[in-house]
């Protein structure tokens, strides 16, 4: 058996597309998927599958079964556990104080076109660095950054979904 993490874009944001947990469960054990854990409403599930294959296509298959079953899109990115404490481990603002800290998942690799678009960009006093498909945020309140989700994807081309880091701690912690 192999353990994921999918984080989900977009749900349960604001009153839109709107999935109770329960419901998101349901739709995993009907994938065939195991001992599946979600975490807050925001679209944190943990689980497992004897499926070998990449993440970007087990999130086609999770995504394709949300529109069947909900008829709206959300994108859905994928982790191993060991991929998310890797992702943590990078973490360039480690020494900020943690309710400062945020990683913006990527579904792709971003192109070196679009990753020059941020090269010289400023936000003060929030900073951030991309390595591989991550993004690692250090702010002072993400709700009142311009670094948000619609912002990198419309730089970078890419699906985007952030999570702060004591989301992410846990999601590690519950995957073990």
């Amino acid at each position: 058996m192999h353990t994921y993490i999918s984080i989900l874009r977009g749900i349960n944001v604001s009153g839109q597309k709107k999935i109770r947990m329960s419901d998101l469960k349901i739709l995993y054990e009907n994938l065939g998927f195991t001992d599946i854990i979600t975490f807050i409403q925001s679209g944190n599930v943990i689980f497992k599958t004897n499926l070998k294959m990449t993440n970007s296509k087990l999130a086609k298959i999770i995504e394709d079964k949300i529109i069947e079953t909900y008829s709206f899109n959300v994108p859905v990115i994928i982790r191993t556990p060991a991929e998310l404490n890797a992702i943590v481990n990078k973490n360039p603002f480690k020494n900020n104080e943690l309710d400062s800290l945020y990683i913006t998942f990527l579904s792709n690799d971003p192109n070196s076109v679009n990753l020059e678009k941020l090269e010289n960009l400023s936000f003060l006093p929030d900073n951030f660095e991309i390595i591989d498909k991550e993004i690692y945020l250090s702010v002072d309140r993400y709700g009142n950054t311009k670094l948000s989700n619609n912002f990198f994807e419309s730089k970078l081309k890419v699906c985007a979904s952030t999570r702060n880091m004591k989301t992410i701690l846990s999601l590690i912690e519950l995957s073990q």
